[in-house]
């Protein structure tokens, strides 16, 4: 669930970028950055596809994500991930049980969106890659080679629709031979959302009997 919501979070936010890149994909990439961040809020419903030929693996599921600063809600494989700003609350419906974490944010290996800007700013070089017409929309990708060689990741290709400047597909190839493709389905942004959508309401999984796990 965490490597799902790392890549979610990186169509979601793009990220600004300042080293020895590209030129004309750091353009892109940034007016992709600036016209995100202008959102009050962003909702995204994902397909996640996991393959890999060589061990004959073929997986595919739905998601999504809604994110307002650094809060969001995310439902992912039948669970439920809330990050209020502070505490992380993980609820797990087939195993009766809710996680919660104090400032996840500050942890090391996780992976929230104010986070997300400062990794990839350190953490890729970035090219101008090829130009794709698909289902009639012109997809502009911009390939992410990581800087450090032994790296789990060979390259991530980011497709951004060339019209509206938003993420269209996430394609991250691993060194193993994985391919991971996030699509988005659906992107819809300053939608009117609930006050208390990442507020989590202990009594009522108390209530329901679930066990509460604070770490």
């Amino acid at each position: 669930m965490k490597k799902v919501f790392f890549l979610i979070t990186t169509i979601i936010l793009s990220f600004s970028v300042n080293a020895q890149k590209d030129p004309k994909a750091k353009a892109l990439l940034d007016d992709v950055y600036n016209k995100v961040k202008s959102y009050d809020n962003i909702y995204i419903d994902f397909k996640y596809a996991l393959d890999n030929s060589a061990e004959n693996i073929h997986q595919e599921t739905k998601g999504d994500v809604t994110i307002q600063g650094d809060k969001y809600v995310f439902n992912y494989l039948g669970a439920t991930k809330i990050f209020d700003g502070s505490k992380t609350y993980t609820i797990i419906p087939e195993n009766e049980e809710v996680v919660i974490e104090v400032n996840e944010g500050d942890s090391e290996g996780n992976i929230t969106p104010s986070k997300m800007l400062t990794f990839y700013k350190e953490g890729y070089n970035y090219s101008w890659d090829i130009l794709q017409d698909i289902k009639g929309r012109k997809i502009q990708f911009v390939k992410l080679t990581p800087i450090d060689s032994n790296s789990e990741i060979k390259e991530i290709l980011l497709g951004i629709d060339a019209q509206t400047k938003h993420i269209y597909n996430l394609i991250e190839v691993g060194s193993n031979g994985t391919k991971t493709t996030i699509t988005v389905n659906s992107f819809k942004t300053n939608e009117p959302i609930s006050k208390s959508m990442f507020t989590f309401n202990q009594a009522k999984y108390d209530d329901l009997g679930y066990y509460i796990i604070e770490n």
